[in-house]
């Protein structure tokens, strides 16, 4: 498994993914990352380290991302990462956390001592579809709402049961209402979640154009970051 690249198109940055322990809210119907979770904690650590070991501070972005929120890191893992923030004068750290840990995400600034980006996994601004369906547990009503704590959105595209007008919907408020926001096409995975094959030929035929827009980051396949499997 990848577990470090470098980005060098919209927001260049070194990516690192590390192993973390079980997602704190492991409820999502879609998601089958937990192969990639762990209890061991000096393996994590000790695995963590080595991919730390790669980042050569090539940018003033960083990125780091686990199966689950920067939250499910080990402290010492924690403390690595803030040792690489400081060596190599980081500016910025893209990162990533459940709406569980919205009323913590200003503690994880003070204890890295850094500008932290907060991506959060929205899915769809559908809320029957992200709560009933996918029961992604982030019960926000309003994109307003969801910003009062939230830089970045990420959403989700080409799932059964999904349609176009809420693809068009999802689109238009990360187009216009994010400075940054991440658009997935959903896999074939080993949950109940099925992709929709004609959904998604649907969206690529539509919405190629997104490769274009600067502030969105479009994952054609789950490995476009250039780390996972």
């Amino acid at each position: 498994m990848e577990r470090y690249n470098i980005i060098t198109e919209k927001f260049p940055r070194e990516i690192v993914l590390l192993k973390s322990r079980p997602c704190a809210y492991g409820k999502c119907t879609f998601c089958d990352y937990i192969g990639d979770n762990s209890t061991n904690i000096a393996e994590m650590n000790q695995l963590n380290k080595e991919v730390l070991s790669n980042v050569k501070g090539l940018y003033d972005t960083f990125e780091v991302i686990n199966s689950g929120n920067i939250f499910d890191l080990p402290k010492e893992t924690l403390e690595m990462i803030k040792l690489k923030l400081s060596e190599h004068e980081f500016k910025k750290l893209f990162a990533e956390a459940h709406w569980i840990f919205r009323d913590h995400l200003d503690k994880m600034r003070q204890r890295l001592d850094i500008d932290i980006m907060f991506k959060t996994g929205v899915e769809s601004f559908d809320y029957d579809f992200r709560e009933k369906v996918l029961k992604k547990g982030a019960p926000f009503q309003s994109v307003e709402e969801l910003k009062k704590y939230f830089d970045s959105p990420c959403i989700m595209v080409g799932i059964k049961g999904q349609t176009k007008d809420m693809i068009r919907r999802d689109i238009d408020i990360v187009l216009n209402q994010f400075n940054h926001a991440t658009v997935n096409v959903y896999c074939e995975n080993t949950t109940i979640i099925k992709p929709d094959g004609q959904l998604k030929e649907w969206f690529y035929d539509e919405y190629k154009w997104l490769d274009d827009v600067k502030h969105l980051e479009v994952l054609w396949n789950k490995t476009d970051f250039g780390v996972g499997d």
